[in-house]
């Protein structure tokens, strides 16, 4: 790398292992210090900016992290007092520096530092033409997402390669432009890559959602899109396994839970194989398992969970009790419960997957197979009942994952399945509340790059979601993140070389990240482009709101979409 001398901004006063720290060349007081690199002015100091650093041989590229100025005592002058109250005092410009890797003699950066400088080296401003051969690495697969925060004019190029088939997360508070950032990364995704194939789990109806003249609305082009209402495409109970369906049907807290699961197995076993064996011969399977995808009587399973709760056995004196007697009642409730409530109709009593044929029609739909070929399905799960999210949630993603195991062209067909709200649905704790759907995620973040299926995960509260799922992401993108919990658990999920960057998280602006990990040509701070068409995530601006005059509210309008569930 060409440096000139006008390009010297300090020397390091102090090495560690994960961080050095520089002091700066004096500058006026009250000045913000700037280098004039050819006809360019380049700020010195400012956060999440690149320095280079130099000595004999050794040329290292680092990050600021931090600015901070130390009271100096001034060299006592040859003749006059020595008296160290009498000294003049001043300040001295002091960063803290993150090295990011190596820099060879082509300019090209190279991840880790083989050999570390000593105090004493110097510390370099770096250009818009320095910087733009580092970001070159990957600008010809075309796919760029936004600018560096420091060098507006220079264009930040993914690798979609690793982002997608390593999987990636998105993390970032509310408000700090993660719908922002996922749209704009599938917007590219499409127009750079026609034949993409993504699925997006939408918890909130922001990429898909109706406006005030209730026409739909969505986040994408029309052309490239299809959205899907949960509750339409109908994701039925018999698609689900044992694990999904206990979680979904067995309170876990209850004294009676271990009895309800291992009789409820027994139950499921027999329903399937019942209604395998009703099918013709030619569609009759040699061999079932408790979660083989076929359809299945849940009344078969209702009838054998009433009987055994009220069970009667042979006794001394007459007929006594079972040993199951009874232990079902809550069960036997919730069901019915669930079964009573229209809400609940999608999955327990569906309209057109009423047979294990209709799984094609299902898959080929949420895949972008289906009567309208799309490169983007958005999911919606707005509608569904906030209990039961988490369970067809993860459902759509086994579903997907299952599709690419079983299909022998997967490598030709790679999925992305992108999870909004990932904590709700891929928890942190080890509750057995949603274990099943814990484990068909977790599932897919460990496998599923061997059969080209990529996952997004996309989270305001990273700290609660499942480590094993965010520890098998090769590449973080990290927005606003102010919660020191939060911050904390990034850090330690982050490459460990540069897991110092992430002090910097709480400074960052809407729709700015912190990119780190394989896809991206090094640590960089990104203002992702702003997306077009825009989610629905705005905030809602109450100061014109309340201003404004109130528009006309039909409350009786509310109500009955209240009571029908229809947003």
């Amino acid at each position: 790398m060409d440096l000139q001398e006008n390009t010297l901004i300090g020397r390091i006063i102090d090495v560690q292992g994960g961080e050095m720290t520089a002091s700066l060349e004096d500058q006026e007081q009250g000045r913000a210090p700037v280098v004039t690199i050819g006809s360019e002015d380049v700020p010195v100091g400012q956060i999440g900016s690149y320095v280079s650093i130099r000595q004999a041989g050794v040329c290292l590229l680092a990050m600021v992290t931090r600015m901070t100025e130390q009271e100096v005592v001034a060299t006592p002058i040859m003749g006059l007092s020595e008296d160290m109250s009498v000294r003049p005092t001043f300040a001295k410009r002091v960063a803290r520096l993150v090295p990011l890797g190596s820099i060879d003699e082509k300019g090209a950066f190279r991840r880790g530092v083989a050999r570390y400088p000593t105090t004493g080296a110097e510390v370099h401003a770096l250009g818009s033409k320095d910087l733009e051969k580092l970001f070159d690495r990957f600008r010809t697969k075309g796919y760029d997402v936004g600018t560096v925060a420091s060098h507006e004019e220079l264009r930040v190029f993914l690798d979609p390669s690793s982002l997608f088939g390593r999987h990636f997360a998105i993390l970032g508070q509310t408000g700090a432009g993660k719908s922002w950032t996922v749209a704009q990364v599938v917007q590219r995704a499409v127009e750079v890559m026609p034949r993409a194939h993504i699925i997006l789990l939408d918890l909130h109806g922001e990429y898909g959602w109706k406006d005030e003249q209730g026409q739909r609305r969505v986040a994408f082009d029309e052309a490239v899109v299809q959205h899907l209402d949960a509750r339409e495409l109908e994701i039925p109970y018999w698609l689900m396994t044992y694990a999904e369906l206990c979680d979904l049907l067995v309170e876990h807290s209850e004294r009676e839970a271990a009895n309800q699961t291992a009789f409820f197995r027994e139950c499921l076993y027999e329903a399937r194989q019942a209604d395998n064996a009703a099918q013709p011969e030619a569609d009759r399977l040699d061999r079932i398992t408790i979660d083989t995808p076929v359809f299945f009587s849940l009344s078969h399973v209702l009838d054998r969970l009433r009987a055994k709760n009220a069970e009667e056995v042979p006794g001394l004196k007459g007929p006594k009790q079972g040993p199951l007697f009874g232990q079902f009642d809550r069960l036997l409730i919730r069901i019915d419960s669930k079964l009573n409530d229209k809400r609940y109709d999608f999955l327990f009593k569906p309209k057109t997957r009423t047979s294990s044929a209709s799984l094609v029609s299902l898959l080929a739909d949420f895949v972008g197979l289906g009567q309208k070929k799309a490169a983007v399905t958005v999911i919606d799960l707005s509608s569904v009942p906030y209990d039961v999210r988490p369970t067809v949630a993860a459902q759509i993603g086994r579903l997907a994952f299952e599709f690419n195991y079983w299909n022998p062209a997967y490598r030709e067909f790679p999925l992305l399945l992108i999870c909004e709200e990932a904590h709700v649905y891929i928890p942190r704790t080890s509750s057995s509340e949603f274990a099943g759907a814990r484990a068909s995620m977790e599932r897919i973040a460990k496998e599923g790059r061997k059969y080209g299926v990529g996952l997004g995960v996309v989270s305001q509260r990273p700290h609660e979601v499942s480590e094993t799922v965010l520890a098998q992401c090769g590449t973080f993108l990290c927005l606003r993140v102010t919660n020191p919990d939060d911050q904390a658990y990034v850090r330690k999920l982050v490459p460990e070389s540069e897991g110092d960057l992430v002090s910097i998280l709480a400074g960052l602006g809407r729709g700015e990240a912190l990119v780190l990990g394989e896809a991206v040509p090094l640590p960089t701070r990104v203002q992702f482009d702003r997306p077009d068409p825009q989610p629905n995530s705005d905030d809602v601006d109450f100061h014109a709101k309340w201003q404004g005059k109130d528009p006309a509210i039909d409350v009786a309008k509310i109500v009955q979409r209240w009571r029908t569930q229809e947003r």
